[in-house]
């Protein structure tokens, strides 16, 4: 592999100045944050050696050195402008305490601290889980658990993560599938496999990818994250309180029928859910206890008026956190893509949850957005407005719940947010479509101008951004149907290559190239030879999701500015966080400073996974750029 020389050495991502903002124009001294700690992490790299990582906040300032203490003996000085990782030579197998403490003009403060269990593993983080129980359908159907989507958020408060998980039955199905599901769980688990919660989202919530959004973020600012889900009568909280009727029962029993096709189906509708309450609640997110149930927005009403009427197009949910005010994140839960679009946020202050807009495409002013969502969603500031729009597919809306606009390019299953061209601090977007051969598109974020489009067949399924060729400026863009590789300009830079994933990325290696993350393999895009190479595997893991082949979460969750990837093992008992122990020489803030990297992290579970994506440009083209929000430090 060819090594990138002469890469301009970015020690920091400072604060936000003005000067330094074309779009967007977040006021970051107001913006209302989690509070994250040192995020301190040893991992076993080899029998003999410790890679141990942490964050640069952007409370440290530029010229912060660090120490680095084992079991209270100092064991290296970390100067300032150097990574914030270091490789321990340490062979005992004995448990081992890691603290870092920052060093600013001579004078050490308060560190975090991490300890490295005994007989630790190599390479990754073991969380045992809590398995469900198997269980039988109404049918006679035997079912089975598997971890499937987690999200991350700090729940008690000490500035370090938690995970939340959801276990899918495998009988989940998709939407346009009849057949009885088992219950939807939804865990909360400490890094070291101690549980805290399971919600018991109950019969009346259908498993599948569709269904269960869940959103996971501090949303009245008391430093503890919530969690919100749609639910219904008979969803058991963390507490073992029911939520509305515990024997009620909305699934369809099924009849003999045909379907539109004309194919025969014995049980017609069977599983399916026509009726019936739905809620929106608040759950706290240290103990699952229910805070807050409301009717859920939008009803799901006639089903005919969503596009058919055995719920296929009613039930596709989607989900989101923005920061609407500018000042304050809101949840935003939506309904429908296909056809009829809607979307409703609300605002949560710890007691109430009060509804701030809904934007419905059954207005006539808003007519032109009914079927331009996709099976996912980014947020971001992309007018500069300093206020969060909604990157709804096709269709972009606004951050006071009116429509930015629409490209009329309909339904698509993949979209990237982020700043492309290191020059233009403008965010882009790349996305793929699903008919009237309108293949893939780069566009304007803020006003929906398409840059360029790749035209290709019905259904472009798959689509990837990310910088993986230090020869050409800025992110590089491919999807199923684009026919190879393309720069910002839209211009083929490489072939169609064997393993260039559509699936997902990951920051893993030393560089500040991107990595492909498909299934449990990392693989890096060689540009001299025009191959991929598999440089990670993680053996005894699987993915989920069938041929979206995602991990249950991937993103920046402990130590420095590059990211983890969070697996099932294969026999569905624990899960593995793997960490990268490559060292680096790069020091950033951490990424999860930047709202549109963060909420990136919150959306990733939402329907068809796609990857994070920071607000700004990271990569090799680093020297003598602008930055959103960001400037970086010589």
């Amino acid at each position: 592999m060819k090594i990138i020389q002469n890469v301009f050495l970015c020690l920091a991502l400072c604060s936000f100045t003005q000067a330094n903002m074309a779009q967007p124009n977040y006021d970051f001294s107001r913006l209302q944050r989690e509070k994250l700690g040192r995020g301190v992490v040893a991992i076993r790299q080899s029998p003999d050696q410790v890679a141990v990582s942490w964050r640069y906040l952007s409370t440290d300032p530029i010229h912060t050195a660090f120490n680095l203490y084992r079991d209270g003996k100092k064991i290296a000085d970390i100067p300032a402008g150097t990574g914030t990782f270091y490789t321990d030579t340490y062979r005992g197998e004995d448990a081992a305490t890691y603290t870092v403490k920052p060093v600013v003009d001579g004078k050490e403060s308060e560190g975090g601290t991490y300890t490295l269990p005994p007989h630790a593993p190599t390479g990754y983080i073991d969380i045992p889980l809590d398995r469900p129980t198997d269980g039988v359908t109404p049918a006679g159907q035997p079912y089975t658990y598997s971890p499937n989507d987690a999200s991350v958020g700090d729940v008690d408060g000490d500035g370090s993560y938690e995970i939340i998980l959801k276990w899918d039955p495998s009988n989940a199905h998709d939407n346009s599938h009849d057949g009885y599901t088992g219950n939807v769980y939804v865990d909360c688990y400490r890094l070291t496999g101690e549980k805290l919660w399971r919600i018991d989202l109950g019969r009346n919530i259908r498993a599948g990818a569709h269904y269960t959004q869940f959103m996971v973020y501090d949303l009245d600012g008391d430093g503890r994250a919530e969690v919100v889900m749609r639910t219904s009568d008979g969803t058991v909280d963390g507490a073992g309180h029911v939520i509305g009727d515990a024997n009620a029962d909305y699934r369809e029993e099924g009849r003999p029928g045909r379907a539109r096709s004309g194919q025969f189906m014995p049980h017609y509708n069977q599983g399916r859910i026509f009726t019936g309450n739905e809620y929106l609640t608040v759950f706290e997110g240290l103990t699952g206890r229910a805070l807050k149930t409301i009717d859920y927005v939008p009803p799901r009403g006639d089903l005919a008026g969503w596009g058919d009427t055995r719920a296929n197009r009613s039930d596709r949910f989607l989900a989101c956190v923005a920061y609407l005010d500018g000042v304050h994140p809101s949840v935003v839960m939506c309904r429908g893509y296909y056809t009829r679009t809607v979307l409703a946020a609300f605002d949560w202050n710890g007691k109430e949850l009060t509804q701030r807009w809904l934007f419905d495409s059954n207005t006539p002013e808003w007519a032109d957005y009914a079927g331009q969502g996709n099976h996912n969603l980014r947020v971001a500031d992309v007018d500069g407005d300093g206020h969060d729009e909604i990157v709804y597919g096709s269709c972009t809306i606004d951050h006071d719940g009116t429509g930015l606009y629409t490209t009329g390019l309909g339904h698509g299953d993949a979209l990237h947010l982020t700043q492309f061209d290191p020059a233009n601090p403008q965010l882009q977007v790349w996305a793929c479509h699903e008919r009237d051969g309108q293949g893939s598109t780069f566009r304007d974020a803020a006003t929906g101008e398409i840059i360029f489009q790749i035209r290709a067949g019905d259904d472009v399924g798959r689509c990837m951004a990310a910088d993986i060729d230090p020869t050409n400026r800025g992110v590089e863009m491919w999807s199923s149907g684009s026919g190879g590789i393309r720069n910002i300009k839209g211009e083929t830079i490489g072939p169609r290559v064997r393993g260039l994933s559509c699936n997902m990325a990951v920051w893993w290696d030393g560089d500040l190239l991107r990595e492909l993350l498909d299934r449990n393999r990392i693989s890096k895009y060689d540009w001299t030879d025009k191959r991929c190479e598999v440089i990670a595997t993680f053996d005894g893991c699987a993915s989920n999701n069938g041929t979206k082949a995602t991990p249950c979460l991937q993103g920046d969750i402990v130590g420095d500015w590059r990211e983890e990837v969070l697996l099932r093992t294969t026999d569905n008992r624990s899960l593995r966080l793997y960490v990268t122990t490559i060292p680096t020489p790069y020091r950033f803030h951490t990424f999860l400073e930047d709202p549109v990297y963060r909420l990136s992290i919150a959306t990733e579970n939402v329907a068809y996974n796609q990857p994070t994506q920071p607000g700004f440009y990271i990569g090799p083209d680093l020297k003598g750029c602008t930055f959103r929000g960001f400037v970086f430090g010589d």
